[in-house]
């Protein structure tokens, strides 16, 4: 069963993220699954530390958009939107050069709040980060 409550493709979803964060790092996605969304990220001078590796902050900024991006459509657009309430990550390996990879699967799609996941990988498929991110379900009304 798909967690999705619209059909959506990934292009929309990119053109959706123009002009935003994920447009000025480079981030695009690029696969949905019943309950996945992929997105990839250039490692590159938006995206380094001056020790010539990956920020963490950039990670967190990827797996922040991947989930934010999947959560707004798990729900009714016209009636809903989900926003970032926390985010937690484990930076677990370093890197030098990219693009790198964001997986978002949800743990929790509640009423008031939603729970997910995001592994990033590196092109070798070697795991650098997980994060968990908390969001709020929010009545457009209200929010």
């Amino acid at each position: 069963m798909s967690i999705w409550h619209q059909e959506v493709t990934a292009e929309e979803i990119n053109q959706r993220a123009k002009n935003s964060l994920s447009d000025h790092l480079g981030i695009a996605f690029t696969e949905i699954g019943k309950n996945y969304l992929k997105a990839i990220m250039p490692i590159d001078k938006r995206t380094l530390q001056p020790m010539g590796i990956m920020h963490g902050g950039a990670s967190c900024s990827l797996a922040e958009t991947v989930a934010s991006a999947a959560a707004n459509y798990c729900v009714d657009p016209t009636k809903e939107m989900c926003v970032g309430l926390n985010i937690f990550t484990n930076h677990i390996k370093a890197v030098k050069e990219g693009p790198v990879e964001a997986i978002a699967r949800p743990i929790h799609l509640g009423r008031s709040t939603q729970v997910w996941e995001i592994e990033v990988y590196n092109p070798e498929q070697q795991l650098i980060s997980v994060s968990r991110l908390t969001l709020a379900v929010l009545n457009k009304k209200q929010g």
